[in-house]
């Protein structure tokens, strides 16, 4: 809004942008808002399908853990239950639908002792391994257990 002065001259007493020239002016920062929350958006996603990647990763190591773990456990009380000495060496493969595992068992007599020095016959130290890849590595687990025979 204009007033003339008694001069004659304009001076200037309110200063109001047009609606037309407001929409505009908001639109622009309307855009670089909407890419930054874009930006932002995109950010959060990818670190998200990241996080979903690494969880179920960790789930199927340990999925792979427990069945290993399953088949240790399984060949131990096979060779407690069977009776006599067992095996020296034996080596057997064990396909889990997701793979084959070898089993490895070694036997050795235990060679421990009492306190006064006799020795304990019929103990023998089981050692059971499993091995099997894991995208191109060898990995392995073992146990050791004694197995005590009357003889």
């Amino acid at each position: 809004m204009l007033e003339y002065g008694s001069d004659g001259s304009e001076s200037l007493l309110h200063h109001s942008i047009t609606p037309s020239l407001q929409r505009s002016r908001r639109g622009g920062f309307a855009l670089y808002e909407v890419l930054l929350g874009v930006t932002v958006f995109v950010i959060g996603v990818v670190s998200l399908g990241r996080s979903v990647q690494n969880c179920i990763t960790a789930s199927s190591l340990t999925a792979e853990d427990s069945r290993i773990r399953l088949i240790l456990a399984n060949r131990m009380a096979e060779i407690q239950a069977t009776p006599g000495t067992p095996d020296s060496a034996k080596e057997t493969k064990v396909d889990t639908g997701y793979g084959t595992i070898k089993l490895i068992q070694k036997t050795v007599p235990a060679q421990l002792t009492e306190e006064d020095g006799v020795e304990l016959n019929g103990l023998n130290l089981v050692t059971l391994r499993a091995q099997w890849d894991r995208g191109g590595v060898t990995q392995s687990e073992s146990i050791q257990f004694y197995v005590y025979r009357a003889g």
